[in-house]
């Protein structure tokens, strides 16, 4: 299992339709998380190893009603 986070810059006033309709219909997508600075969300993924993230990000998350933008963070190692 791979975890990836994607900060999301949502359309003015869509931050909390955005949220819900990913957190509902995304499976992927274990948390999102409003935030403050250049991107509205925060959301935590879990890909399966191999899973390609770029067709991932673009076709679960880009297509999201309301979505602007996108940075992908890819993560190695957790610790604790």
């Amino acid at each position: 299992m791979q975890t990836i986070f994607v900060q999301v810059k949502c359309a003015l006033g869509e931050a909390y339709r955005v949220a819900d309709a990913a957190a509902q219909n995304v499976d992927a997508i274990s948390e999102v998380h409003s935030t403050s600075g250049q991107y509205d969300l925060m959301m935590k993924c879990y890909l399966p190893d191999g899973a390609d993230i770029g067709h991932f990000v673009t076709e679960k998350i880009q297509r999201l009603p309301g979505v602007k933008d996108t940075f992908t963070i890819i993560t190695f190692k957790a610790f604790g």
